[in-house]
């Protein structure tokens, strides 16, 4: 699942950087006077005759939150994998000391692969901890540049109409 959503996201917000990077040089070299038809703030700026800082700062938020969709679950997955891998560990000891009351001698053939298949359960859940964090700082930060590519966009096409 970690790995579906960061593949999803990264690849959405990859192509939404990519558009939003080609519209906002066309807008810095003055080869355009709006966004491009693929920007993602075009549709709100279409439906207005004159740009407003309201409508642009609506469209980089719809945006964003359209963009960002599985951060959420990403961050669950990185604070809670490691304790219920934890959870495993617990179980699994507390199902060697069940089985080693039941024998009448304990020695360390018994016991250690036991607590090792136990140990198992928790180093499962870092593992996974540790892919979905830095797939969520990862997609943040790819958000952030989405972001700061919208607003540019919107500073300039509000600089635009500013000067006529």
């Amino acid at each position: 699942m970690t790995f579906w959503i960061f593949l999803d996201r990264f690849y959405i917000l990859q192509s939404r950087i990519f558009v939003e990077s080609k519209s906002l040089k066309l807008l810095y070299t003055g080869q355009s006077k709006s966004v491009s038809q693929n920007s993602l703030i075009f549709t709100y700026l279409s439906r207005v005759d004159i740009p407003n800082k309201a409508i642009l700062e609506a469209a980089s938020s719809d945006a964003i939150r359209v963009s960002t969709k599985g951060l959420t679950w990403l961050s669950i997955i990185a604070s809670t994998s490691p304790f219920i891998g934890l959870f495993g560990t617990v179980v699994g000891i507390l199902e060697t000391f069940s089985t080693l009351g039941n024998q009448s001698s304990a020695s360390l053939s018994v016991v250690a692969p036991a607590i090792s298949e136990a140990l198992i359960a928790t180093a499962s859940g870092i593992f996974v901890a540790i892919f979905a964090y830095s797939f969520h700082l990862l997609l943040k930060r790819k958000a952030y540049e989405l972001s700061s590519l919208l607003s540019s966009q919107s500073e300039v096409i509000l600089s635009q109409y500013e000067e006529n």
